[in-house]
């Protein structure tokens, strides 16, 4: 199947799944692999056609983001010189609607790891507790639900490379499990509400709470800060902020508490509604430019 792409709607398909968003995509020659909550799909763009395998467009265009107004959203976080450039260069990087459950993992897994470990964690725990799929020859793995994962013991979390974290994949599996937290929900829920709620969970911070929030939850204004958007700040956006502060960030290694609602605040009323959008290209702007 196809989508042509209108040229007042900009997307780029490698940029939008190569910048941090998530983890369980893999290319293979010109295709992308990946599984959207239980489907299968395979996906490549040439040029302004998107051209995809095993799913509905109804359900490419929701998770892409193909219904956002990007030409509104970047002329409304275009607010100086230096996001000037870096949504020149990565114009068409939209913001994903990752399966909430997923994402909530995902990035429980995240924290104080690189991406390689992250992406290794990811596919065991697919592997062992998800359901295997084929598309043309290609062998994937439904991302295991809470339910299934609740049943799991700790043990055979950690086998999967969890460490410290699976006891709170644990957790969060039997509070999804029994409905004690609606995850589906929280997108009905504002933003604020959406994160107080997630934060109840063990093993979810701030940042955790704030990439769920954005990458699929919907909202738009979450503005996750972690060690990239730290140096963005320090270097492009210090202005905004007394020059103690700045000083005190720049020789901590993390942030504490204040510190990080601080540079996410300024993030938001900075940035605006479409803040997540305006993080997402600084963030992967900042990485491609300084590796």
């Amino acid at each position: 199947m196809k989508i042509v792409l209108g040229p007042s709607q900009p997307f780029n398909l490698d940029s939008t799944l190569c910048c941090g968003q998530a983890f369980r995509w893999e290319k293979v020659g010109e295709w992308w692999y990946g599984v959207i909550k239980d489907t299968p799909l395979r996906v490549r763009q040439v040029d302004n056609v998107l051209e995809f395998e095993g799913a509905n467009s109804s359900l490419v265009k929701t998770y892409f983001g193909l219904g956002d107004n990007l030409p509104l959203i970047l002329s409304k976080i275009t607010k100086d010189g230096h996001i000037g450039e870096a949504v020149k260069a990565l114009k068409g990087l939209r913001i994903l609607r990752q399966d909430p459950w997923e994402c909530l993992i995902s990035y429980m897994c995240a924290t104080h790891i690189n991406i390689p470990a992250i992406k290794r964690m990811l596919h065991n725990l697919s592997r062992r507790f998800g359901e295997k799929t084929m598309l043309d020859s290609h062998a994937m793995y439904v991302f295991p639900t809470a339910e299934k994962l609740a049943k799991v013991s700790l043990q055979q979390l950690a086998r999967c490379g969890l460490g410290y974290r699976a006891q709170y994949v644990h957790e969060a599996a039997k509070k999804v499990a029994s409905r004690e937290l609606e995850i589906e929900e929280l997108k009905k829920e504002d933003y604020e509400s959406a994160r107080k709620r997630l934060l109840t969970l063990k093993g979810v911070g701030l940042k955790v709470a704030d990439c769920v929030a954005l990458f699929s939850l919907e909202k738009l204004e979450a503005f996750p800060v972690d060690v990239w958007m730290k140096r963005v700040i320090i270097r492009h956006y210090a202005d905004h902020f007394e020059k103690e502060f700045i000083e005190k960030i720049l020789l901590k290694k993390s942030l504490t508490r204040a510190d990080y609602e601080k540079l996410s605040l300024f993030g938001r009323r900075y940035f605006g509604v479409y803040a997540g959008y305006a993080q997402e290209y600084l963030f992967h702007f900042e990485r491609i430019t300084t590796r």
